[in-house]
């Protein structure tokens, strides 16, 4: 199937309507949720590892002011149409949500998945608190996905600088 990656970029409303549409199906949500800024093999891996765990995923990914946020102010090096964009043309992917603020929590509650998915640098305690407590609540198992040494923007960035 050949699918048109910009349909697959949600606002919260229709990525709630597709929950709700696999929900009547008795099919299995999972989410997950990051900045991907720059796409590489460790994103690749972790979201099609996360994928196998139901059977639709959604994306969650901070806007380009959330990003700036979080890392300063030189990112995000890709903006935030082009990164929801890239991600919604991977087969494992089947809607990407961009939100503007620091945490997701509000997507999570929203959305209710069945399952949450992080990377391995991440652990329970290391959640958001927030986003943790609405994970919770809407009675959604967390899991982590190991995290893939020498896959990541900030270093793939620190070795673009090196060589300039």
């Amino acid at each position: 199937m050949n699918r048109n990656p910009a349909d697959l970029i949600l606002t919260l409303e229709a990525a709630c309507r597709f929950r709700e549409s696999l929900r009547r199906e008795g099919k299995q949500l999972v989410v997950t949720n990051g900045c991907f800024d720059i796409l590489h093999r460790g994103h690749a891996e972790y979201l099609h590892e996360a994928r196998a765990l139901g059977d639709a995923m959604i994306v969650l990914i901070n806007s380009d002011a959330s990003v700036r946020a979080l890392k300063g102010p030189e990112r995000p090096i890709i903006d935030q149409y082009n990164r929801a964009y890239m991600l919604a043309a991977l087969e494992s992917v089947d809607g990407v949500v961009i939100f503007d603020g620091a945490r997701c929590d509000r997507e999570l509650a929203a959305l209710a998945a069945d399952r949450y998915v992080k990377g391995g640098d991440y652990t329970r305690e290391k959640l958001d608190p927030a986003e943790r407590v609405a994970l919770d609540q809407a009675g959604t198992e967390i899991c982590f996905k190991p995290f893939i040494p020498g896959f990541s923007t900030t270093t793939i960035i620190a070795r673009i600088r090196e060589t300039m």
